[in-house]
């Protein structure tokens, strides 16, 4: 099993262009499993994890209700954001300036075969990661994602997570709100749940937080939670 992974930040990409290159990572490593499985017993399939910021763009996921968008075109265009169906699971979200967006793709083979176990992992590495801030964040029963004051009428949603999962390959992954506009928040109904607010590191803790300080504990508590045996920084992936 290779639990190596190729690490690459891609800073500011267009959401359409990474979903793009998400999915040519993906078939390239189904590819990769369908040649070992024909009697190629070398083959290694390799894993990935991206880091990006999106330009300003509302994301609906598979199963979502297009009702929970409340902008209409118009509305896009003065907001200058962009809208995508998308193929992950979940309802609707926004990705901007100010949020650390991972996707991680991985060949879970390589690691465990459990989506239950991968997700919960996800939302560990964010809690781990918010706790070194002071932040306590938590896990809410039958939303995923990592949350403050579960349970309290002051319930707020920090990360988001959404993933796909083909042949065990995943994709798509987790945003958290660092310095994020919450603002734009208020044009949807985030991951379609009514009721609940969104915050960020930044207006949780009254100041702006480092991106590149929160991306090396990600990277830190990932690698533990998920016994990666390097994260290898790579070119190749554009």
């Amino acid at each position: 099993m290779n639990k190596n992974i190729y690490i690459k930040d891609l800073f500011k990409k267009d959401f359409k262009e990474t979903w793009d290159l998400q999915t040519s990572l993906l078939d390239e490593i189904i590819a990769l499993k369908k040649e070992k499985r024909n009697g190629n017993p070398d083959v290694v399939t390799p894993n990935y994890f991206l880091f990006v910021e999106h330009p300003h763009v509302y994301t609906l996921g598979k199963s979502g209700d297009l009702s929970n968008l409340l902008l209409n075109e118009e509305g896009l265009k003065a907001k200058n954001a962009t809208f995508y169906k998308i193929n992950r699971g979940g309802d609707i979200t926004y990705h901007g300036p100010g949020q650390i967006v991972g996707y991680p793709i991985l060949d879970l083979e390589n690691f465990f075969t459990d989506i239950h176990k991968y997700l919960r992992l996800l939302e560990e590495t964010i809690i781990l990661t918010l706790a070194e801030y002071g932040i306590k964040g938590e896990r809410s029963e039958g939303e995923t994602g990592v949350w403050l004051d579960v349970g309290t009428p002051f319930a707020r949603k920090i990360c988001a997570m959404g993933i796909r999962a083909s042949r065990w390959v995943t994709m798509h992954g987790f945003a958290l709100n660092v310095n994020a506009n919450l603002g734009y928040f208020d044009n949807i109904i985030p991951c379609g749940i009514r009721g609940k607010a969104v915050t960020s590191m930044e207006a949780e803790l009254g100041e702006k937080i480092s991106e590149e300080e929160v991306k090396q504990k990600i990277i830190k508590h990932f690698k533990d939670l998920f016994e990666v045996a390097s994260f290898i920084t790579t070119k190749e992936v554009e």
